[in-house]
């Protein structure tokens, strides 16, 4: 489907729903364009509100912060999930909303998201739906143990989620996660986890940035390399998938769309996220238009020029006060590219920035040369775990 509204004219306000760094960054993007921004979010001193243009003070379900902001606005996104897609079907009254409420509806719940994903086409890890102890104990017997249980709303970095080794540990996995349905996934022998950040215009102009690697650290991403060290021919099918979904999806933005790449060389798409995502970071600066400058472009109605990379790169997350130490050495390397966030306190699992470093085209080191590029950086991950089925 194409959508036929005009683009957005310089000077137009564009709505971001959510008030962090992803917002932040979307905000900074569409000033490059000539666009003003306008925060829903409820903290007046958040990172979105310290570069937007006006800010909406507001719970995400209060109708009448809803209605005065969508009233205030040329087009809504959002940079968070956690807004309800029927917040969003209010706010489409009185303009577009892109992406739309009916993906975050999807998106959201996993086991919406599976059961769309299966529909679709797309391969996915085996997983059963969880409704009650005795489907849990289904889903052992069919999938196996171990198994990872997840909540089907609200999980983010390793959060909503609990590996399960034995079948005495099924029932009190189950009471720990909350609220119910769940949904049991079986565990996956895969290589790495790969994302690819898509976007989709309103003309139906789909385009793919580069197939990237990620590594994490106890649930929370650690390192994005791009391009990930991976078949052309994995990339290429990696970057199908994605825009399969997209379409599929009728999407209008941007989307992440994480991978895993299986150790018999097949692909299984482990979720997906319909904004601007951390595994898209590395696009700041090893290409000319990164995916904030994609996703504003598709929000507000623009062309979308290719997704092209003139650098390798690799996205290195500044995680909590330990990373925050390391900030006046960070800014002493001339390497380093630094993004931070604009937070006020670095908590311990709190993503407080990101590191980009820039190698030439075709050049992206190994495992020792990247750490030796990380530089202060390389002390937390000398050794990360390649991956993390979260």
């Amino acid at each position: 489907m194409t959508h036929t509204h005009a683009a957005l004219a310089p000077n137009a306000v564009i709505g971001i729903v959510g008030g962090g760094q992803l917002g932040r960054m979307s905000a900074v993007a569409a000033s490059r364009l000539g666009f003003k921004t306008h925060i829903l979010t409820q903290d007046a001193h958040g990172p979105a509100a310290q570069v937007s243009s006006s800010v909406t003070l507001g719970a995400y379900d209060d109708p009448a912060a809803l209605d005065a902001f969508a009233k205030a606005v040329d087009v809504v996104t959002f940079e968070f999930e956690n807004i309800s897609a029927d917040a969003l079907d209010r706010l489409s009254k009185y303009c577009p909303v892109r992406p739309s409420g009916h993906i975050l509806r999807i998106s959201q719940d996993r086991l919406a998201e599976k059961t769309f994903l299966a529909s679709s086409g797309v391969p996915l890890a085996p997983w059963c739906a969880v409704t009650d102890r005795t489907t849990l104990h289904e889903a052992a017997q069919k999938l196996g143990l171990p198994l990872i249980l997840k909540t089907t709303r609200n999980g983010y970095d390793g959060k909503g989620q609990r590996r399960v080794y034995t079948e005495a540990e099924l029932d009190a996995a189950f009471e720990e996660l909350a609220p119910h349905p769940l949904v049991a996934e079986g565990m996956v022998d895969f290589a790495c986890e790969l994302s690819v950040m898509v976007v989709r215009g309103t003309d139906g102009t789909t385009r793919c940035f580069d197939t990237v690697l990620n590594h994490h650290w106890h649930g929370i991403l650690d390192l994005t390399l791009a391009p990930a060290p991976i078949a052309d021919a994995t990339a290429h099918e990696a970057g199908r998938l994605a825009a399969l979904i997209a379409e599929k999806f009728d999407l209008v933005g941007i989307m992440g769309v994480e991978m895993f790449l299986v150790r018999d060389g097949s692909l299984m798409v482990n979720e997906v996220a319909p904004r601007p995502h951390n595994s898209g970071h590395w696009t700041m600066d090893a290409c000319a238009q990164d995916q904030f400058d994609m996703h504003i472009r598709a929000v507000a109605g623009l062309p979308l020029p290719p997704a092209q990379r003139h650098s390798d790169a690799v996205m290195k997350n500044l995680v909590g006060p330990e990373d925050m130490a390391l900030w006046p050495a960070i800014l002493a390397n001339p390497g380093h590219i630094p993004h931070l966030y604009g937070k006020k306190e670095a908590r311990p699992g709190r993503k407080m920035g990101h590191v980009n470093i820039l190698f030439p085209y075709g050049s992206l080191p190994g495992e020792w040369g990247i750490q030796a590029a990380l530089g202060p950086l390389a002390t937390k991950c000398a050794a990360p775990p390649a991956t993390d089925q979260d």
